[in-house]
């Protein structure tokens, strides 16, 4: 009994012992500073100490990819003068491996320091900017993490330029200690973006008892009381959603003008630009939408997520069929939360979708690519699908994705008797799987929850998301009591479908309209128009002779097409246009009001 007993606790110590060391290593944490002595210069210096190396030698990263925003960046490219050091001041040997990987040599156990720097030259959101004003820090391009050690916890020291006193961020405030951060891992901190500098903040609001920041540079001049206390209803609308508030703090992170926003755990970092327009509420709605749009994101795309987008792949990037939920969804109820907040009506929320519909019906793109072969194309395609074919021949899932959504809302109320929604969908993917699972979903575990929240099996509607079926808009729309106008009207005027313009005393052809006449004989974009009806062309004789033209008369133009004179008649045919325009029906069956004020309101 005596032996039995010594060796189980022998046995116990080692594993003990074991364990120690595993959460040792585990528990290893980075130090970062990050110096911004000259802002003029745009350079970050970057310095990172790291303790008990294992091996002879250590790679270490930097991501080609901030997740949120789906295309490769020049993170690597933006390093400078890297080198490598003993904590005594030896020098250490390192090489680059590949574009994303340094690799330096060193003894067992040693402790390095890292020095490199970081250009800060390109202002967007997904990208490292400085000037005189501020500094915006997009992680993945300035930390290094081991390879596959994205587990280590990081702390972040900045020094900022000396008349900057502010920041933003979502990582944790390290306390009493200034400009000094913490995030449990490189996950974390890649998803956590970084504004210092001259910045203001507009009024801090609670929902769910937890606070809620707007921080930024130039915010602007205007009601920022109005704005705030539109922008808490938003949120506390997307909140109702769900009903769990997953982070201790939120900020709204303003990197000031331009375009674009990002997605992260407890943040988005949106270029914005207040002005006197914000005063009213027609000029602040766009705006509201936008800001909704990430808010919801920290639901939809970073806890209710494709299970591609989790753990990531830094090194290529992380491909995925599911943007049109992750992206396309999340457009659905930025629309929505402004109706849910009391913000807009009915009829603006009907308007919206009938544009929409209008822009995707009218792009040939929607007869070439499915939403989710978007979705995985991204990376090459682009968000709003390739813009520099001859045709486009790509969708984006920004406006068919919500469309989607909108027919899936539709469709699940009208099957279950307005007992259940979308809303239910998003909260068994968040409940179910993020929090239960703590796990990304799959596609065929989407698929599933949609048609058991339905009730029914949806054939119809995946078969809209995998291929390039025609939607049946009449039949989703009427679920609601809505109608879709899809007959084609004449409109005054001929067309041949060509648009041209000039160009170093060129006439240019700027775009062709697919399936046009000019389409049909061979006309492409970037061709060059020498002759109309054998006068030397002209864009405004372009257009005189058009607006002068009847139907079937025929316009002759004498094209260079590589380097070739061409001759091609084209045939004037009748304008016409469908304008998709979405009414309410005067009649509505029981069921058809109950989906209609259930998705609407009354």
């Amino acid at each position: 009994m005596k032996i039995r007993l010594y060796f189980l606790t022998h046995i116990i110590f080692y594993l003990l012992f074991q364990l120690l060391l595993v959460t040792g290593l585990a528990a290893q944490e980075m130090s970062f500073t990050v110096s911004m002595p000259d802002p003029a210069t745009q350079l970050f210096q970057v310095r990172l100490e790291c303790e008990d190396l294992n091996g002879n030698f250590t790679d270490f990263k930097i991501p080609v990819w901030m997740p949120g925003y789906y295309q490769v960046l020049e993170y690597p490219e933006k390093i400078q003068n890297f080198r490598a050091e003993t904590a005594a001041g030896k020098p250490v040997k390192w090489e680059k491996a590949n574009r994303v990987t340094w690799r330096l040599y060193h003894e067992e156990g040693a402790s390095l320091i890292l020095s490199y720097n970081v250009l800060a030259n390109r202002r967007f959101v997904a990208t490292n900017y400085m000037d005189e004003d501020r500094a915006y820090i997009a992680p993945g391009g300035v930390f290094m993490h081991q390879a596959g050690r994205i587990d280590q916890p990081v702390r972040i020291k900045l020094e900022p330029y000396r008349a900057w006193t502010k920041t933003a961020t979502g990582l944790q405030a390290v306390a009493g200690v200034p400009f000094t951060f913490r995030a449990p891992d490189y996950d974390v901190l890649y998803d956590s973006p970084i504004l210092v500098g001259k910045l203001t903040s507009l009024p801090t609001f609670i929902v769910g008892g937890v606070p809620h920041r707007f921080i930024g540079y130039q915010l602007g001049e205007f009601d920022h009381a109005a704005f705030i206390s539109d922008l808490q209803r938003v949120v506390q609308a997307a909140v109702d959603i769900i009903g769990d508030i997953p982070y201790e703090e939120y900020t709204f992170i303003g990197i000031g003008p331009g375009a674009g926003g990002i997605e992260h755990l407890n943040s988005t970092a949106v270029s914005f630009s207040g002005n006197d327009r914000m005063n009213e509420f027609a000029g602040r709605k766009r705006t509201l939408s936008f800001l909704g749009h990430e808010y919801f994101h920290h639901y939809n795309a970073k806890r209710i997520r494709p299970i591609e987008l989790g753990p990531f792949d830094y090194d290529h990037g992380s491909r995925t069929n599911m943007l049109w939920v992750a992206e396309g969804i999340t457009s659905y109820y930025d629309e929505m939360l402004l109706r849910r907040a009391g913000l807009v009506d009915g009829d603006e929320i009907i308007g919206s979708f009938e544009g929409l519909i209008r822009s995707v019906e009218t792009s040939p793109g929607r007869l070439f690519q499915s939403v989710t072969q978007a979705s995985f194309d991204t990376w090459s395609d682009g968000p709003f699908g390739r813009k520099g074919d001859e045709v486009n021949k790509t969708v984006s899932y920004y406006e068919k994705g919500p469309i989607l959504g909108l027919l899936l809302d539709l469709k699940i109320r009208h099957e279950t008797g307005n007992r259940k929604s979308l809303d239910d969908v998003m909260r068994r993917l968040y409940y179910d799987i993020y929090k239960k699972e703590g796990r990304g979903y799959t596609e065929a575990e989407f698929r599933s929850i949609c048609e058991e929240t339905a009730g029914v099996p949806l054939p119809e509607f995946f078969s809209y998301v995998y291929t390039v079926q025609p939607i049946d808009y009449a039949k989703y729309l009427g679920y609601a009591g809505l109608q879709i106008d899809l007959e084609p009207k004449a409109l005054p005027g001929v067309t041949i479908g060509l648009q041209a313009v000039e160009k170093d005393g060129k006439v240019i052809v700027q775009q062709v309209e697919w399936n046009s006449p000019a389409w049909f004989e061979g006309i492409r974009r970037g061709q060059e128009i020498v002759k109309i009806n054998g006068q030397s062309a002209t864009v405004e004789l372009l257009k005189s002779v058009s607006e002068a033209a009847e139907p079937n008369e025929i316009i002759k133009l004498e094209m260079l097409v590589e380097r070739t004179a061409r001759m091609i008649l084209v045939l004037f045919v009748p304008k016409t246009a469908i304008s998709f325009k979405i009414d309410r029906m005067t009649d509505l069956s029981p069921g058809q009001k109950m989906v209609l004020e259930g998705w609407l309101g009354k």
